[in-house]
């Protein structure tokens, strides 16, 4: 499918032109700072050099004064104390951020992961029962729970609190809990709205620090988790995230904990250095493979292991469970393909919308991903489990999905996710319905550019400006993510040294430069197809991220192609 490129404006040049002075950098750098929000020299300071002391004081956050007194009192009384949370990768670094530091001091605690295929996503009546079976008097929540306002009346019939930790936009009531921290309920003056749960319950375990006069370090030993929960989540790499993601991105790469320790033994070769991308693309499957295959309770007890001969037997486990994922992945996407190709109806759809009561619930928004980034259109991916439909559902730039379900909530009975992303439940019978009218809605409110991949270009850049201090600076914006995402540039008039190969199948290798520069390695995934032409002697326009290659302990800058115009 042919991109379309678009090449960012600076809109405030004086202010590039002042960071350039100031910083002694170049105009191009200056301008990727300005369109980060970066305005000064202070403002450069903060962003190049993270630091713990910017986090923010945890009693800002509306009613976390409340939940720390009643953790406390749960503490003080020896009651029993379950901590509950999601069960992808946010909930379960959540769950064993809390649960690792209150079991150092309180031995009644437990942790409880909701089953994906019996209980569904959030507080479920099978978890509220199981508390008060149980005998578990306080719940603490994470990464769930926000519009859980019956789940939570019924805890209270049945004699069990509930403090609430949600980064999810609260409904029009809140559940009545002893306390809901939640940076965006409409009340809550937090300065930072982006915290994931697994940040929240970090700032729950520093509030309880701050209140009882312990030594703050002790909080900082769970960042390497908290990290893990960010860059999976795909939240904002801003503000207080940043720095949570930098110093976690420190430990990750020094002294992980005994888990995260084992699953990188695993899932990679590669020694220090780890990234947002190797969280997103190594780490995070693997603990989420745990509860899309199994029960998201193994991935917990790796995260909470206390040795590496414990960690090593749930790692092994999970890493099993991934290979599994993948496996249906792959075959369920091969499905869902040829569904589309063989009917050309569906191809000539502005949506996609495919169900098969035999595929696999855990991996369906997998499986939606990879629909949308072929077809490049807003997505829903439909299986069976116990006579209700599930489904994922998937979003290109530019369109609201959770509006577009919004639109055909009369067919369903249970829709809730965000802008790009979302997860639904409907009736069997309501399928050919909900194809007719999802199509209906996309149609009407999508625009054509919307349905064109759009890669958006940081700056056109002459590779004689790509030399060690451009490059030194450039690594300083990390870490990489949404909102900060790791710099686009455009060359134009590049030229091949020597012969265009393709490896691994379908991957483009390459040396170029433009006349009079250096020349530089590349590599291009995907895009062997080019190989050709550009051996014929073409001269093409090239877009690019920058970034360090090691090979043998020798390390070069590399340029990672995204797309080439011939």
């Amino acid at each position: 499918m042919q991109k379309r490129w678009a090449i960012a404006s600076c809109h405030n040049p004086a202010a590039s032109q002042k960071l350039r002075d100031e910083l002694g950098i170049s105009m191009i750098l200056a301008d990727l700072l300005v369109s980060r929000g970066i305005g000064c020299f202070e403002d450069a300071k903060r962003f190049f050099r993270p630091d713990l002391s910017a986090l923010h004081d945890p009693f800002l956050m509306r009613d976390m004064d409340k939940a720390i007194a009643r953790i406390e009192r749960a503490i003080g009384n020896n009651e029993k104390v379950l901590i509950y949370g999601d069960y992808d990768v946010d909930g379960t670094t959540a769950v064993a951020t809390v649960y690792s530091f209150f079991r150092q001091f309180h031995s009644r605690l437990e942790f409880y992961l909701p089953d994906r295929y019996t209980e569904g996503y959030g507080i479920s009546i099978q978890g509220i029962d199981y508390a008060a079976d149980q005998g578990f008097s306080l719940v603490i929540a994470l990464d769930c729970g926000i519009k859980a306002v019956d789940k939570i009346a019924y805890a209270r019939q049945r004699g069990v609190d509930f403090i609430i930790g949600d980064h999810h936009l609260p409904g029009d009531r809140l559940p009545d809990a002893v306390a809901v921290l939640d940076p965006k309920r409409a009340d809550c003056p937090y300065p930072y709205k982006e915290l994931p749960g697994c940040a929240i319950g970090f700032k729950i375990i520093q509030a309880f620090i701050l209140k009882n006069n312990m030594d703050v370090n002790q909080c900082y030993q769970y960042l390497d988790l908290v990290a893990v929960g960010i860059a999976s989540d795909m939240v904002p790499i801003t503000g207080e995230n940043r720095v949570l993601t930098h110093f976690g991105l420190q430990k990750l790469n020094s002294n992980p904990c005994c888990g995260l320790q084992s699953l990188i033994d695993l899932s990679t070769h590669k020694t220090g250095n780890f990234t947002v991308n190797d969280i997103v693309f190594q780490i995070g499957p693997r603990i989420n493979a745990a509860g899309r295959i199994d029960h998201a309770k193994d991935a917990v007890k790796l995260l909470v292991s206390k040795s590496m001969q414990e960690a090593s037997v749930y790692s092994s486990s999970i890493d099993v469970q991934n290979a599994q994922r993948k496996d249906f992945d792959v075959r369920i996407t091969e499905e869902a393909l040829a569904m589309i190709d063989g009917d050309e109806a569906l191809q000539e759809r502005k949506s996609t919308v495919v169900f098969r009561p035999d595929w696999h619930k855990g991996v369906i928004g997998i499986v939606a991903t990879r629909l949308t980034e072929k077809y490049y259109r807003p997505t829903v991916v439909l299986t069976q489990t116990n006579g209700h439909v599930t489904g994922s559902a998937r979003s290109v730039m530019g369109f609201d999905l959770y509006e577009a379900l919004n639109a055909c909530s009369d067919l369903l009975d249970q829709f809730g996710g965000h802008k790009y992303a979302a997860g639904l439940t409907m009736k069997p019978e309501n399928i050919p319905l909900f194809q007719q009218r999802f199509e209906e809605v996309v149609s009407a409110n999508i625009l054509p550019d919307m349905l064109q991949r759009e890669i958006l270009i940081d700056a056109v850049l002459d590779m004689s400006a790509i030399d060690a201090k451009f490059f030194r600076i450039l690594r300083q914006f990390e870490p990489f993510g949404p909102q900060n995402e790791t710099p686009l540039f455009l060359s134009k008039g590049v030229g091949v040294c020597g012969p265009a190969a393709v490896v691994g199948g379908s991957h483009l290798k390459m040396t170029v430069m433009q006349p009079g520069t250096a020349a530089f390695d590349c590599i291009g995934f995907g895009l062997g197809g080019y190989a050709e032409a550009i051996n014929r002697g073409s001269v093409f326009d090239m877009c690019y991220t920058i970034e360090e290659n090691v090979w043998r302990s020798k390390r070069n800058i590399q340029l990672n192609i995204k797309d080439i115009r011939i």
